[in-house]
């Protein structure tokens, strides 16, 4: 059987020059074959200020990377267990939420991103975020911007409290317990995926982000994309200052989320196949929501993104996944039965998606080695 040392050395090397450059401050890259860890790799420095080394196992906060991969797995596992079903109507187990015609829209539309609601007020402000039920109501009382299932437009906040409001409504579990009991810990991984950080973990503990040109870019996007400052309020943009905060990061937000690179790739495996004993959901249920569910014209970005049930698709539509703001990705690539996680702490972009290169880098390697059998 193929042992990956080539392929190891050459991840390592790679995210070492990263880092040696100083394009890169920490990072963290973990994959998953046919179930089993083919590569675990890590340089830099976990937090530049106390010189704190990144590890396998330190917690990246990383947004819709960790966050909305996380609060989707957490939708299928209990969809596999029969105690959530994709077609609920949400307004039937969250009655206010049917407000200004939006008492068709499913579950299935928030996981495409198309139910109509990936606005925030413009006042919104990170204290908002630390009060769920304030969010869940600001979200219950917004009008669709279209109707749901007509379009699809990235939900990029609001994703969050619709999933888990849905969620803790139709089971009575909030999604982060759902999360360690159903996910976390049968995979071994309670330190390595959250969305609020427990107490148990020290903030120390975690990487600490650093902004390369995010908040540039952001402005940028801002100032081109129409609808940007309607997803993203200049008050809760996703950027470094608010994911070091800390009561920002004990608190739970599921559009966004803290985990280390192994544990996101032993997730996405865990959804493939078996891990260690441990399979999330059925093979059947796999094909059906890694398959193509919306494309075309994204409201939130424009262009085409292509959105499975739950994630999102890259180009080629060869990885499920979610690449994050700021430029770390995790994601599966089903036909490889190979998982991916790419973290970073010094959040860019218009450099080359170093992450990304590291990631096909994993793929084509695993695609292009003969199978061995014996």
């Amino acid at each position: 059987m193929e042992d990956w040392i080539d392929l190891r050395t050459q991840v390592q090397k790679t995210i070492d020059s990263l880092v040696g450059s100083g394009r890169e401050v920490g990072v963290q890259i973990a994959a998953y074959l046919d179930g089993r860890l083919i590569v675990n790799a890590v340089s830099g420095l976990a937090d530049a200020s106390t010189g704190n080394k990144v590890t396998p196992d330190t917690p990246f906060h990383s947004f819709c990377t960790a966050g909305k991969a996380l609060t989707s797995a957490c939708v299928h596992v209990l969809a596999e267990q029969g105690k959530i079903d994709y077609d609920l109507r949400i307004a039937d187990v969250w009655p206010e939420y049917a407000r200004h015609g939006k008492g068709g829209t499913t579950l299935r539309h928030v996981l495409t991103h198309s139910a109509g609601v990936p606005q925030l007020p413009s006042y919104t402000m990170p204290e908002d975020f630390l009060d769920w039920d304030r969010m869940c109501r600001t979200i219950a009382m917004s009008a669709p911007l279209w109707e749901p299932g007509t379009q699809q437009g990235y939900h990029a906040w609001t994703y969050g409290w619709l999933v888990g409001e849905t969620v803790r409504r139709a089971t009575g579990r909030a999604l982060s317990w759902v999360l360690s009991e159903d996910i976390a810990r049968p995979l071994h991984a309670e330190r390595e995926l959250f969305f609020g950080v427990p107490d148990k973990i020290p903030l120390s503990h975690l990487a600490r982000l650093t902004d390369r040109n995010w908040s540039a870019s952001l402005d940028t996007l801002s100032e081109n994309l129409p609808n940007f400052e309607k997803i993203a309020p200049a008050g809760v943009r996703p950027e470094a200052t608010l994911a070091n905060r800390r009561d920002i990061l004990r608190t739970d937000i599921p559009a966004s989320g803290t985990a280390s690179a192994k544990g996101l790739a032993r997730m996405y495996a865990a959804l493939m196949g078996e891990v260690d004993g441990v399979r999330l959901i059925s093979a059947e249920r796999l094909r059906q929501i890694t398959g193509v569910a919306t494309h075309g014209p994204d409201w939130s970005f424009g262009g085409d993104f292509p959105k499975a049930l739950g994630y999102g698709l890259d180009v080629d539509g060869r990885r499920c996944g979610w690449a994050g703001m700021g430029g770390s990705l995790a994601g599966m690539y089903p036909e490889l039965n190979l998982s991916v996680a790419c973290l970073k702490n010094h959040l860019g972009t218009n450099d080359g998606d170093p992450m990304e290169g590291v990631a096909e880098l994993i793929r084509s390697t695993v695609a292009n080695t003969p199978v061995t059998t014996g």
